[in-house]
């Protein structure tokens, strides 16, 4: 009888499991939903952004802006891994950090002083847990960005680049690809490599008018450009983020299912015997009687 409770109890606490992972399944796909549209709403303004400033920097061929001066020798690169605040989203996480790690030994190893400026909870704690050092961490952002965040988080960069306190500066990030298909990816934030500004492009036209002239505008436009940028990583972050815990929450919720099957079976079983033995003890008295 003790055994028949006991399995009957753990039932009870794997249900109310499932109960909350499928509920953390459904809010995370919809949070999907929400974070795709972002992402899609984003996408043109950011590819007519980089046509313009193509088209620009045709006027300006030799620019001195600070965000195009590659200095030499290197001396000072950060890097920003971008994680959430939350956890349950399987191994986003650490995909990130792993490669945000990576990036770090290498970089010291060509001779760099390098440190981390950390976007999210987790990153932030375990990298402070591993002892690297961190400049800066930004840890109340929510999980769906808005562009004033990312312009803030883009000041501090540009800031640190134009100062000369930092030399390259890396994001790195899960790159969105599909529901069920996120990349970490590093991107050299700056200095703006000239292939942004001088490749070639088929279908551009640079027919503009420009005041009070194309340096100015171009001028502008570079902090904007890193301030997108930005703005894209954080958002193909979320969307990396709800995807991961939508497939981790799934997962949990079908492992529960199959618990609760194994455990109703074992119940079962152990009713059965319960019942079996009671008859037998039934039987054995009235043949004593």
């Amino acid at each position: 009888m003790a055994k028949t409770r006991e399995i009957k109890r753990r039932i009870k606490g794997v249900e109310s499991t499932k109960k909350i992972t499928k509920t953390m399944e459904m809010v995370a796909a919809a949070k999907i939903k929400k974070a795709q549209a972002r992402i899609e709403a984003a996408r043109p303004y950011a590819l007519k952004m980089m046509d313009v400033l193509f088209s620009v920097a045709q006027f300006v061929p030799e620019s001195g802006h600070p965000l195009l001066v590659v200095r030499e020798p290197v001396e000072r690169a950060v890097i920003i891994p971008m994680t959430s605040n939350r956890g349950l989203c399987g191994a986003a996480n650490t995909n990130v950090l792993r490669k945000a790690e990576a990036l770090y030994r290498k970089e010291e190893a060509a001779g760099l002083t390098v440190s981390f400026i950390t976007v999210g909870n987790k990153g932030t704690g375990q990298l402070r847990y591993a002892g690297y050092p961190i400049e800066r961490s930004y840890t109340e952002l929510s999980d769906q960005p808005t562009f004033a965040e990312a312009r803030e988080i883009a000041k501090e960069l540009i800031d640190g680049y134009t100062d000369g306190r930092v030399d390259k500066i890396y994001l790195v990030f899960n790159h969105f690809r599909s529901l069920i298909d996120q990349k970490p990816v590093e991107h050299l934030l700056l200095p703006i490599q000239q292939e942004v500004i001088g490749e070639e492009r088929p279908g551009v036209r640079a027919d503009y008018i420009f005041e009070p002239s194309a340096e100015v505008v171009l001028n502008r436009l570079l902090p904007t450009y890193i301030e997108t940028l930005v703005y894209r990583a954080m958002m193909e972050s979320a969307a990396s983020e709800h995807s991961a815990r939508r497939m981790a929450m799934k997962a949990a919720t079908d492992n529960a299912t199959d618990m609760i099957d194994n455990l109703t079976r074992s119940y079962n079983r152990a009713r059965q015997a319960q019942i079996t033995q009671e008859i037998a003890e039934v039987v054995a008295g009235a043949d004593a009687l």
